[in-house]
């Protein structure tokens, strides 16, 4: 009887041990497929990852191209800018000198034909100088000198300003106030200096003496 309950413990200690044999090697297998499904995750995720690198990547190279584009882009706006600035600059002063020549130009215009109508009534006062005669001639050569030079002013448009009538602050200054029962109220009385105008533009006005 001890023979056989002998080995029947052994035959289930065999057994035990053959089972765990077997788990032992399910379990590694386990392990090992673990292992194998980790490692093909870890490839898909690198694999992934580099795409997205490559994919960045390829953003930033896009960017990159098009920033330098429009960089180019405004650096031909500015030099194109500079250059029209240049350009103006040039006109401008072209302008100004053309400008301040013409004005040259129309002053001694101006300034010629004034002289050329003076210079006769210059003749004249030096001829009469000149002559040996009485007060009489004296004052008759002084009297055509003077129609000259009117007829000079004439023809230059310069006229006498009127200074008869109601005084006139546009053309009359006055230098003396007084009152005269023979005039009516703000009336020149009396012409001390001469004025004259061209068009619209005054000359010299005319020194008067005002009343009431």
């Amino acid at each position: 009887m001890e023979k056989e309950n002998i080995n029947t413990e052994d035959l289930k200690n065999e057994n035990l041990e053959g089972e765990q044999i077997t788990e032992t090697e399910d379990t590694s297998k386990d392990v090992e497929e673990n292992v194998e499904e980790t490692a093909e995750e870890a490839e898909v995720l690198e694999d992934k990852e580099f795409e997205e690198v490559i994919s960045i990547e390829d953003v930033l190279k896009g960017k990159n191209s098009k920033l330098k584009e429009e960089n180019t882009k405004l650096n031909n706006e500015v030099e194109a800018l500079k250059e029209r600035l240049v350009r103006l600059s040039a006109e401008y002063e072209n302008f100004r000198k053309r400008s301040q020549k013409e004005k040259e130009g129309i002053y001694t215009d101006a300034c010629y034909d004034v002289i050329k109508e003076v210079l006769p009534t210059l003749d004249n006062l030096e001829r009469a100088v000149a002559v040996d005669g009485s007060v009489d001639d004296l004052k008759k050569g002084i009297e055509m000198t003077i129609r000259g030079f009117k007829g000079s002013l004439d023809k230059l448009g310069v006229e006498e300003i009127d200074a008869s009538g109601d005084f006139d602050p546009n053309l009359h200054q006055a230098v003396m106030h007084d009152q005269d029962e023979n005039f009516g109220p703000n009336k020149v009385s009396e012409v001390f200096q001469k004025g004259y105008k061209k068009g619209e533009k005054v000359i010299r006005y005319s020194m008067v003496k005002v009343v009431n």
